[in-house]
């Protein structure tokens, strides 16, 4: 006499759950396992929701102080360049007026 063969039937999960659970995986700083736990859902599942629905470069995390030491560097660095451009500007309308006058020949 058989048993009958009792497997669980398999689950679908639409693709806007999947983004979901792969949205969660990158922006909650929680373990994969944890994520996977929470929805029901395996670990590979998971990892592989993120191959395809993941972003497709890492992701950068980046603190606050650094972020802002960026800010300063840049507007540091706009500003100097600025700087030489209205520089640039006086120069190059102090040659105009003296190619002007004829007294630059």
């Amino acid at each position: 006499m058989e048993t009958p063969n009792k497997t669980t039937p398999r689950k679908n999960y639409n693709e806007a759950f999947k983004r979901a659970a792969v949205d969660m995986l990158i922006n909650s700083g929680k373990k994969a396992k944890q994520i996977a736990d929470e929805l029901g859902v395996s670990t590979w599942n998971l990892r592989d929701w993120k191959k395809v629905y993941g972003p497709k470069t890492p992701v950068i995390r980046r603190s606050t102080t650094e972020l802002e030491a960026e800010n300063y560097e840049l507007r540091q660095e706009l500003m100097r360049v600025k700087n030489q451009r209205d520089i640039l500007k006086k120069t190059l309308g102090i040659l105009s007026v003296t190619d002007e006058k004829g007294t630059n020949e």
